[in-house]
């Protein structure tokens, strides 16, 4: 297919009704202890009961350990044990938190699961996308190759709710599903592409698409067959607009060099999507 003939493409959308809903992200998994702060004042609650245990100061580090199965804060050099397994994190303000020596949005849930702990940032959809499109893609690169990553991502994490269900979460918070730095990655730039693509997604005979991207495929994408022994109808093998970089991931889907490379030819971020993907259609999604 020539690049004149893809450029030319109907944009229908269709709304999916969704629940209003956050993601819950893995930070740190079975640790043996953790560093939190806060920039604003933040509450401590028990998940169990919903009590308010201790309200943390901001800009101030509190370590956190298991400890006789519930979980223990170093406060002024002390260790005080809180009566709860599973605590929330809650900032005031909007505030953010700060684990990883990275910020975040939105609220964090740990839990003591056998006797380590388990971090888990717990955020709005769109603002969990504002960390990853920069986490994934140069913040330097085109703005169209930006809204195909925001779409991308969006969509797969979407397709990908309760994959880590076992350990408490959805997704980690690196490529092995898709990589994540928070508040701290994000850029105006980045920022803009993701609040211009909002609730947009991918789908495939009526359903959310996990949209596979990688770094490079090297010149020519795989199909998933070639890379999974067994083939998905929104994926295809086409010229990756990569050529000259070395192939860098599975080669499944969406090449983000490719991606940019595409953008500065003059295809906008719905192009380069429908490019690498097939048989898609674009939605919108719609809070109940």
């Amino acid at each position: 297919m020539g690049l004149r003939r893809v450029l030319i493409l109907t944009f229908v959308y269709f709304l999916l009704v969704m629940p209003c809903f956050a993601i819950k992200i893995g930070l740190q998994t079975h640790v043996g202890r953790t560093f939190i702060g806060s920039s604003t004042k933040a509450e401590i609650i028990n998940c169990n009961t919903n009590k308010l245990i201790f309200v943390m100061e901001k800009m101030k580090g509190y370590e956190m350990k298991p400890y006789r199965g519930k979980i223990a804060i170093k406060v002024d050099g002390q260790y005080m044990k809180m009566d709860a397994n599973k605590i929330i994190i809650k900032p005031l303000d909007n505030g953010f938190v700060s684990v990883k020596r990275k910020w975040y949005r939105g609220q964090f849930k740990i839990i003591n699961d056998g006797g380590s702990l388990t971090v888990m940032n717990d955020i709005p959809l769109e603002l969990y996308i504002r960390g990853v499109v920069p986490s994934e893609m140069p913040s330097s690169w085109e703005h169209e190759a930006h809204k195909a990553q925001a779409i991308a991502a969006r969509s797969y994490a979407v397709a990908n709710m309760g994959k880590r269900a076992k350990y408490g979460y959805d997704l980690k918070d690196t490529p092995e599903d898709q990589a994540y730095g928070g508040a701290s990655a994000e850029t105006t730039q980045t920022n803009e592409a993701v609040t211009e693509t909002e609730g947009i997604v991918l789908v495939c005979q009526g359903k959310i698409v996990p949209a596979y991207y990688s770094a490079s495929a090297g010149g020519k994408t795989n199909t998933g067959s070639q890379v999974w022994s067994h083939d998905l109808p929104f994926l295809k093998s086409v010229p990756s607009f990569d050529d000259g970089i070395r192939k860098n991931g599975h080669g499944v889907g969406m090449s983000q060099y490719g991606a940019n490379n595409l953008a500065k030819r003059g295809y906008n971020g719905y192009q380069i999507l429908k490019y690498f993907y097939a048989n898609t259609k674009f939605a919108k999604l719609k809070n109940k």
